[in-house]
């Protein structure tokens, strides 16, 4: 018996970061333009259901191409100028 598995939406890292990119967009920035990861992860993991992996394949290439930047605590991203400018 073959069993079919639908394609998960999140695992091509450029749509997982596209998604983060989104979804942080939508957030309000805290003290110093800071958004904090938890507000991110959080509707990436439940509500978009990406698997912890996915989650940080597309925060990693995020951060890779320019987009964020990631504290070294993890506890924050900003958005860099190119970031910005995906939703000019």
């Amino acid at each position: 018996m073959n069993k079919f598995v639908q394609p998960r939406p999140y695992a091509n890292p450029e749509a997982a970061a596209r998604k983060i990119m989104e979804i942080a967009n939508g957030l309000e920035p805290y003290m110093d333009g800071r958004l904090m990861i938890e507000l991110i992860n959080a509707p990436m993991l439940y509500q978009h259901k990406a698997t912890p992996a996915e989650y940080r394949a597309g925060l990693d290439l995020a951060v890779k191409n320019g987009w964020l930047v990631l504290h070294e605590s993890g506890t924050f991203v900003r958005f860099t100028q190119d970031g910005k400018d995906l939703f000019a």
